[in-house]
């Protein structure tokens, strides 16, 4: 008789065991019933207790108990920022994304050949972020120029400010040309250092967006420089014209626009212009460093989005008729006179 209330009273415990279980999975696993995203601020000083009671006030989740019960498990800690809670979340993913600090991110992408002026006009686009661009005093980000920033995708918090941003991009360049200067390796000649090694990369960033003739674009170059020829690089033109910022807003570039007196005129100067025109991706400084081994001396946009390239001036200027060719083609009522 004894067994049997034993048994009876095992199975008693076991139930309410198995059904307190489901209870707390249901508090703890319940979706909220928020049907998009929702973003929720916790301030630094901000207990579990307070934290607790606002989401609950939200209804973006069961029951604050439950979600206090979650955050114990997960450490009984949050931690302060800005989340976006998505759609559909539980309790426990809520308190996993508090403990862990996985506040909400921003995607910032800074494309490979922009100028400074224009990274930081892209960096004013971003409504998530905060402050300015432009700063005056010992900080190294304050005093950027071309060639100081690494382009490529960064995830920061929300309301970063756009400085900081800026200070991540710079150090992210840092740390390649530390690791360049680490190799003691030589550029190729006639180049001397990391500066002329950005300086040429800039150019040839922005001559292709093919990453598969950068090599060869970076032949052309390196083989004018060493026959002392002078580069003639359009971009450097538009850089001088534009006063760093390196875009013309649609304006064409014509032949008298390479008179321009500048340092960066490399139709009027031999040699490199004085610094970098761009900030450069890694595919064109591996241009510069490892150039195609080629005898070309130009080249002219094929119009195909890429170019033709030849080793005697004859063949340019034939190349060089072909593109005004296709050019008249796209654009009849234009007027190539002076071009």
């Amino acid at each position: 008789m004894r067994r049997r209330k034993r048994k009876i009273f095992s199975r008693y415990i076991l139930g309410i065991a198995v059904v307190m279980f489901a209870v707390i999975y249901y508090a703890l696993c319940i979706k909220s019933s928020v049907r998009e995203s929702v973003m929720f601020n916790i301030n630094p000083g901000d207990t579990v207790a307070s934290v607790a009671r606002r989401i609950d006030s939200k209804k973006i989740v069961f029951s604050d108990m439950a979600f206090k019960f979650a955050i114990r498990l997960r450490g009984a800690r949050v931690q302060s920022g800005e989340y976006e809670i998505p759609s559909g979340a539980s309790a426990w993913q809520i308190a996993g994304m508090f403990a862990r600090g996985k506040i909400a991110m921003i995607k910032i992408v800074i494309p490979e050949g922009l100028t400074i002026l224009q990274i930081k006009d892209l960096l004013r686009g971003y409504s998530k972020l905060t402050g300015d661009v432009d700063c005056h005093d010992w900080r190294a980000v304050c005093n950027v120029a071309d060639g100081d920033i690494f382009p490529d995708t960064y995830y920061v918090a929300k309301g970063t400010s756009r400085l900081d941003v800026l200070d991540v991009a710079r150090k992210k360049m840092d740390e390649i040309k530390n690791k360049w200067l680490r190799t003691r390796r030589n550029p190729p000649a006639p180049l001397t250092g990391w500066n002329d090694v950005v300086t040429l990369a800039s150019i040839v960033q922005r001559e292709t967006p093919r990453t598969s003739e950068m090599k060869i674009v970076a032949s052309v170059y390196i083989n004018r420089l060493r026959r002392g020829m002078r580069l003639q690089a359009d971009p450097t033109v538009i850089y001088a014209l534009t006063d760093g910022y390196g875009d013309m807003r649609g304006e064409p570039l014509l032949r008298g626009h390479l008179k321009i007196d500048s340092p960066y005129n490399t139709y009027r100067n031999k040699g490199l212009p004085p610094a970098p025109i761009a900030n450069v991706g890694s595919h064109a400084i591996r241009a510069v460093l490892e150039p195609a081994d080629t005898k070309y001396l130009f080249f002219v946009a094929d119009g195909h989005g890429g170019h033709k390239f030849s080793t005697d001036y004859e063949s340019h200027l034939k190349n060089h008729a072909d593109w005004r060719e296709i050019k008249k083609m796209n654009n009849p009522d234009l007027n190539f006179d002076n071009d």
